[in-house]
């Protein structure tokens, strides 16, 4: 068996870790070195890559999405609407989803993600209407054939409206029949080893759209597999009211009720949290997937995220849905979380490593995951790589702020597990004009 080949990424303009300041080394899906300006591996390389123009970022990992959502961006019956009557008019829409429409919508997430270096997804999919029983199956088949490392969620919905829910009866399934799935899943997919391409997470919706009994039924399947917990949780004040008149408790006292105050949990959003519930939840060790974009075009509120960090929570970044984003773009959303966080806390407190740490050590962190998230030797290497030829970066100063500050749009190199995945701003083996043209004709679909 021949041995892994050894790339040398060589001089970097910026980095995020002054400790690879003169680049790195990648032996097969494995950083193995890290080089000090003027300093040359310790061992012979086959390949070097020349990073003078480039800022060098571990991989971004978004923490929550719904790539199915791409079919729904700005749609016409969901505008201007906060997050109940966002979700009650786009639910009948989802419900009409086809198997084709999964498998594109979610090539053109990751497509997306990828352009953007983001190297590591969660999905949250809990819609399964009839014919689309398989639908984590596609997903997988997507993230493989892009070469995206992917944690997807097998979402559900059991408390429809006939049991005082928000989602149609014809998108939620029996407790039964989503367990059953759930275990199917875990042991056809999960991959509990270091630089694993996929893992599985069981998802209940949120509270407003599951029974309490699966919510517990998931927390006792979750512990037996050693898998991660993810749920929406926190995000408006509807959903508290909701909480309180449903169950005669607040979202947390609920979280806690039905065994998902643990370690292995971690929310999306986060936001309508006191003092109490934070420091609960920071004893827990509850991940929080901040998602500013989806926060302010819902009119949703700000997560508290410094509060949540002292308290112990780990704190990630997620770009949300494509339908209340509206896009996928993981650098895009690390400028979204530094702007909306100075914003409750000022400028010196969230600075552009801060929110960049967020993408990256804190996303992994929300997803339970010790071999990502930064550069560092024995991590996998998953690396984004940015120019700063744009116009938007005319005139910049301090590279690595650039990032962040000009707002950049496009990696131009995106490496995971030791492989290039995009390449001089294009997405390998990916006909992206073909891939965009089918996406339209099946979003139209949904009109």
């Amino acid at each position: 068996m021949q041995n892994p080949k050894t790339l040398w990424i060589k001089q970097p303009l910026a980095t995020l870790d002054p400790a690879c300041a003169g680049g790195l080394v990648v032996e097969g899906s494995n950083i193995v070195e890290l080089l000090a300006p003027g300093q040359l591996p310790s061992r012979p390389v086959d390949e070097v890559f020349d990073a003078g123009r480039h800022v060098l970022l571990p991989g971004l990992i978004n923490a929550h999405h719904h790539f199915y959502q791409t079919l729904t961006r700005a749609h016409p019956v969901a505008l201007n609407k906060e997050l109940f009557s966002w979700l009650t008019s786009l639910y009948p829409v989802w419900a009409r989803l086809q198997p084709e429409m999964v498998e594109v919508s979610t090539q053109i997430a990751l497509a997306e993600l990828l352009l953007s270096g983001c190297t590591t997804a969660s999905d949250h999919h809990y819609l399964f209407p009839q014919g689309l029983e398989e639908a984590i199956d596609l997903q997988l088949e997507q993230a493989r054939r892009l070469g995206v490392r992917v944690q997807l969620t097998r979402g559900s919905m059991s408390l429809g409206k006939d049991q005082g829910g928000l989602p149609p009866q014809s998108t939620v399934q029996s407790a039964e029949t989503i367990l059953a799935d759930s275990e199917r899943l875990i042991r056809r997919y999960h991959d509990p080893a270091d630089g694993a391409m996929s893992r599985v997470a069981l998802a209940p919706c949120s509270p407003f759209s599951v029974s309490t009994e699966l919510m517990k039924a998931s927390a006792v399947l979750a512990e037996q597999h050693d898998v991660q917990l993810h749920t929406h949780l926190a995000e408006t004040h509807d959903e508290t009211e909701f909480c309180l008149k449903m169950f005669g408790m607040r979202p947390v006292d609920y979280l806690e009720s039905v065994g998902w105050l643990s370690g292995r949990v971690w929310l999306a959003h986060g936001i309508h949290f006191n003092e109490e519930e934070i420091l609960r939840l920071g004893r827990a060790g509850v991940g929080i997937a901040h998602c500013p974009s989806s926060n302010m075009l819902l009119a949703s509120g700000i997560c508290p995220t410094l509060e949540l960090e002292a308290a112990g929570c780990p704190v990630g970044i997620g770009v949300d849905g494509s339908a209340s984003n509206d896009g996928s773009n993981m650098i895009m959303e690390v400028r979204q979380a530094l702007l909306l966080q100075r914003l409750r806390y000022g400028a010196k407190r969230i600075t552009h490593q801060k929110v960049l740490d967020w993408a990256t050590r804190g996303s992994a962190a929300c997803l339970g995951r010790h071999d990502i998230g930064e550069i560092a030797v024995g991590k996998q290497a998953d690396l984004a790589l940015f120019t700063l030829d744009d116009i938007q970066f005319a005139g910049a100063g301090d590279p690595l702020a650039a990032l962040v500050l000009c707002g950049a749009r496009r990696a131009d190199r995106v490496m995971v597990a030791g492989r290039w995945r995009v390449s001089d701003g294009v997405v390998c083996g990916l006909d992206i004009e073909a891939l965009k043209a089918r996406q339209r004709e099946l979003s139209a679909q949904l009109r």
